[in-house]
This record gives structure tokens, C-alpha cells and sequence, in this order.
């Protein structure tokens, strides 16, 4: 039987401290370079010479507001602040590369579906293919009050807005053009044949929308759907609609757990439970020998700033844990807006300040694998074969280096293990990934606002049919 090939995408974000904070000041770190195309462009070359799967960037809308009651330390340590757009990346990074995938951020319920679809599809046209959307439905209060709300909706109202936003997605990437609707046909003097562009009506709870997809169909059509929720809501979503699902945490069990759960959430929806991909956020500190990886790791830990990674928490949970001290027992039961997996795990440990400031003693709260490449390389064949997972997010702690190391060094070893690719497969990113062709298969809940030929007498309802 083939060995289990792993999947690799680099994590990052448009900004100076993204997960491992307070590294932006070593003398060697770049991030302070966040808002330059080189800085970016270097990167996509860096991680497409060690074929990996993709770069996913994170985003958010607000700021983390929450630790002390206001963003002096956000902003000492540029923690996710300033933080700049994400998709404007993309197209310059597609330039310098041919096969690497863009998993990029966008919470819907800051943006109207009309507008983003066209969005996506120019993006999904100008990487032929390579383009993936992250869906992230948003907690943070702050960005609520930005964006002109009171305070944050409900967590589970929010995925009820992102499905509606999803079904009018579908309609217009899926359903406004028929498939051969272009032509290109110069000497008939016929770009698009009208009869095969079809108006969306769409009035729903959250959406009324009545218009022509402004694309032509991208090679995708819809981008690869990533999602992130782990919360019994979040796995509803994430079985409806995602293709790959991001999952955290140290505990083996826990992930095992989280994996088991959202398989079976898939199957539940009429899906297969190869159709999510499932990847663990991990950070690697390698080098040569073991002795080199431990130095580095040392050398890191002296710029992280573990407070940096409080008060990045304490957002997530929407609790200000600079009220208490260091032994005492924080309370995590106050329900909040924020994120519930984050809430739900912070309960099951009874994490202490100082048991926190400890375990974000590189920053951030990603597990980190210490080691030469051999032993990164045990450590995540351990994660898949006990967990579950299909691959990893890898963070990065200082810039470019430590994506340069797991490339120099750890890849190498994968590839010896027979658990790595050797070479890109050709194609879209859909179709890298699940080796099934560049679109949304037939079960998937996209298919079903596909337009589908109809006989003469029925052409006349054809548009209902996308209403």
C-alpha cells in the first residue's frame, strides 16, 4: 500500500507578529518587511522549492483589545497590528510561481457575496486555478464595533449568515454560466452566448440579490473552501461546505478526537469522509544537528514575548487575564462572543497565568518540534499516525530561516521516507490536492446550483431554477 503522502502549507499573515510573537525582534527576522512585494515573493519561491501544497494567510478585521482593557501591548508588540490586506498578495505571488496555492482569509459577514465573487474569480483566473478561500465567520467585538455593529453577532447565527452567504456564492460561481457560455468565437462576432448566462435571484433571511455573475468561469469556479471552527456549529458548517479544516492543539487525543468528530459530521452530510482534508497548525525550530535546532530554539526564546501570547488568547477567549495572578484560577466559564473550542479547552485544562506564560514561551500557541530533521520528521509522522490528520500548517517563528530550514533540512527527509511528494502534480489546486479534476464534486452542496441542460420546452424556467 502507498505511503500516506502529508500535505504542507506554510502559515502566515500580512503583518509583523502573526502566532510565535515578539520574534520581530531578533536581529535576523524580516517580518518588519510585511508590506514590501519582495518580502512575499521570496517567500512563494522559498516554499514552491519545497513544493509545498500552499501559503495560507490568516486575517482579521479587528484588534486584540481584550488583555488590560486596550491594545498597549498589541501594539508594542505588533501583535497581528498593523495588519494589511491579504488577497492583494496573491497575484504578484502567483507571478513567481507555477504551482503553489493561495489559501487566503476573507470573513463573509463583512463583505457582500456579489462583489467578493468577482473576486474570487479573478483571482482563481490570474493563478489558473491555484486560489483557495479561508471562511472565518469572525469573533472579535472590536471588529463588530468597526464595522458599525453594537457588538459581535451570536456564534451561531454567524455561521447561520455564512451559509446563506455560501448558497448565494454558489449560485453565481456555479450556476450564472453555463459551462461552454464563452465562446471566444470572433468570426460570429459572439463572446458569450446569452442563452447560456443566466440572472441569479436569490431573497433570503440575511441576502436578496438579483444580477449576472460579472466573471466568466475561473478554472475552480469555486476556490478550494477552507475552514477553521471546531465548535458543534463550526463542524456543521465545515461539513457542509469545507474541503480542508484546520485544527490546533498539543493534545494528541484532543486532535484524534477533533478529526474523528468532523469525519463523521461529513458522512452525516452526504459527503465522503476522504473529502476533508484536516491539518494541524504546527511549528518546526530545526537545523543540522540537534544541537544546532536546540541553540536556535534557545536563541528564539530569548526575543518571544509570552505576554504577546496572552493577550493574543486573551482575545480568543474574550477574557482579560492580566486580572489575574499567576497561580490563581482563572475563571473561564463567562460565555463570550469568542471562540468556543479555545473557551472549551482553556475549561478542560484550568490553565493557570503562569501554566499559559509557559506554554507561549516561544510566543504563540502552536506545539513546537525541536530537533534535527530526522527528529521534526518523527514527530510529524507521530501526529499523522495517531491523530489523523492529512498534513500541517506550519507557522513561522523567525523570517525567512525558518521556513529556509524545513525546506533545507526537513523536507529532504520526508521525501526519504517515502511520505512527500518529489514533484508538483500538475493542475489546479482542487485537483493537487484530491486528484479528482478542478471542480467541486457532484455531492458537494455547490452542485446542486449548477445549471443543468434542460430540454427547449424548459428554458423558460431555467432562471427560476437559480432563484
Amino acid at each position: 500500500m502507498p505511503k500516506k503522502q502529508l500535505l504542507l502549507n506554510a502559515f502566515n499573515m500580512n503583518c509583523v507578529g502573526h502566532i510565535q510573537h515578539g520574534l520581530w525582534a531578533h536581529p535576523r527576522d524580516r517580518s518588519t518587511e510585511y508590506n514590501t512585494l519582495s518580502y512575499w515573493t521570496d517567500l512563494a519561491r522559498t516554499l514552491e522549492r519545497g513544493l509545498f501544497d500552499g501559503l495560507f494567510i490568516a486575517d482579521i478585521l479587528g484588534v486584540y483589545d481584550v488583555y488590560q482593557g486596550n491594545v498597549d501591548v498589541t501594539l508594542r508588540e505588533s501583535v497581528q497590528l498593523p495588519v494589511n490586506d491579504p488577497l492583494l498578495l496573491v497575484s504578484a505571488m502567483a507571478a513567481h510561481t507555477r504551482h503553489l496555492g493561495f489559501g487566503v482569509t476573507v470573513n463573509p459577514l463583512s463583505e457582500l457575496p456579489y462583489l467578493l465573487a468577482r473576486r474570487f474569480s479573478t483571482l482563481d483566473q490570474l493563478t489558473q486555478g491555484r486560489f483557495g478561500w479561508n471562511i472565518v465567520t469572525g469573533y472579535l467585538d472590536s471588529a463588530a464595533r468597526a464595522l458599525g455593529l453594537p457588538n459581535q453577532i451570536a456564534h451561531d447565527e454567524r455561521y447561520d449568515r455564512a451559509d446563506e452567504f455560501l448558497e448565494v456564492l454558489y449560485k453565481l460561481l456555479e450556476g450564472s454560466w453555463e459551462d461552454g457560455a464563452v465562446r471566444r468565437d470572433k468570426a460570429a462576432r459572439v463572446f458569450a452566448d446569452p442563452a447560456r448566462v443566466h440572472k441569479v435571484r436569490h431573497q433570503g433571511r440575511y441576502y436578496q440579490v438579483e444580477g449576472y455573475h460579472l466573471s466568466e468561469p475561473s478554472p475552480q469556479r469555486t476556490p478550494v473552501l477552507f475552514q477553521a471552527g471546531t465548535s458543534g456549529r463550526g463542524q456543521l458548517f465545515a461539513a457542509r461546505h469545507a474541503e480542508a479544516v484546520f485544527v490546533s492543539g498539543g493534545d494528541k487525543a484532543q486532535v484524534r478526537q477533533s478529526v474523528q468528530s468532523l469525519r463523521e459530521a461529513a458522512v452525516r452530510a452526504g459527503r465522503r469522509p476522504e473529502d476533508l482534508k484536516i491539518v494541524l497548525g504546527v511549528t518546526a525550530v530545526t537545523g543540522a544537528t540537534t544541537a544546532e535546532a536546540q541553540e536556535k530554539h534557545a536563541d528564539y526564546v530569548r526575543y518571544a514575548s509570552p505576554e504577546a501570547g496572552l493577550a493574543h488568547f486573551a482575545a480568543s477567549l474574550g477574557l482579560d487575564l492580566s486580572h489575574y495572578d499567576l497561580d490563581e484560577p482563572i475563571d473561564f466559564s463567562p460565555p463570550t462572543q469568542s471562540i468556543q473550542s479555545a473557551a472549551a479547552a482553556a475549561r478542560q485544562k484550568g490553565w493557570t497565568r503562569r501554566q499559559l506564560l509557559e506554554q507561549y514561551k516561544l510566543g504563540g500557541r502552536h506545539p513546537a518540534l525541536v530537533g534535527n530533521a530526522s527528529q521534526v520528521a518523527d514527530a510529524l509522522q507521530a501526529w499523522v499516525d495517531e491523530t489523523g490528520v492529512d498534513g500541517f500548517n506550519l507557522s513561522r517563528t523567525v523570517v525567512p530561516e525558518s521556513f529556509v530550514d524545513f525546506v533545507d533540512h526537513v523536507v529532504p527527509e520526508l521525501q526519504n521516507r517515502g511520505i512527500y511528494k518529489t514533484a508538483y502534480t500538475e493542475g489546479t489546486l482542487r485537483h493537487k490536492l484530491f486528484g479528482r479534476g478542478d471542480r467541486l464534486p457532484d455531492h458537494h452542496a455547490a452542485a446542486q446550483f449548477r445549471h443543468r441542460v434542460e430540454p427547449a420546452s424548459a428554458q423558460a424556467d431555467s432562471e427560476a431554477a437559480l432563484a
